[in-house]
């Protein structure tokens, strides 16, 4: 049987009109140093039979301290990863401090082979990135959620943002 993830996508729009989304990088020895590709929407896995959306919601207080906005969402879908893993996502429009996350923790031993257990962060930081970044530092498993959620954006008539560029927000990036 597959794992099952569930996730939310948090965006907003910056003062420059840039469409900016909330990405988290996971915690523990083995992400420390990795940047590319490493990042991931926020997420966790749930049960077969488990209502996807309340997932969604209680993996994204868990990683981040906070609960998801209590506003509409967008339904983006399953992704099913090359490892089998299916991934669910929702997008929601609001906003938070990224710097003020309060992550839950995991054990694992460490060093490796030590009989030592040390406890790490599920996510050790999290921060808003223009889409055109996301789409460099996301797990190559998740860019798919960041076009749908562009397409929705584009089909709810929300125009005048851009997805900024890997260096700055620029509006010569327009989204629509």
């Amino acid at each position: 049987m597959s794992k099952l993830s569930a996730g939310i996508l948090l965006f907003r729009v910056s003062d420059s009109d840039v469409l900016e989304v909330l990405i988290v990088h996971p915690g523990g020895p083995f992400w420390a140093k990795k940047d590319e590709a490493a990042w991931s929407i926020p997420k966790g896995e749930y049960l077969e039979g488990e209502d996807a959306y309340q997932a969604a919601r209680r993996e994204f207080r868990e990683e981040l301290g906070t609960d998801a906005p209590p506003r509409s969402s967008i339904d983006l879908g399953e992704i099913k990863q090359s490892s089998g893993k299916r991934i669910r996502v929702w997008a929601i429009e609001g906003d938070l401090d990224s710097s003020k996350i309060e992550s839950n923790t995991f054990a694992m031993e460490w060093p490796p082979k030590s009989g030592e257990s040390a406890d790490f962060p599920e996510v050790d930081r999290a921060a808003w990135e223009p889409i055109a970044v996301a789409r460099r530092k996301v797990h190559k498993g998740q860019v798919d959620f960041l076009s749908r959620l562009t397409d929705a954006l584009r089909h709810d008539g929300r125009v005048g943002v851009s997805e900024g560029t890997d260096d700055e927000p620029s509006s010569q990036s327009s989204l629509f």
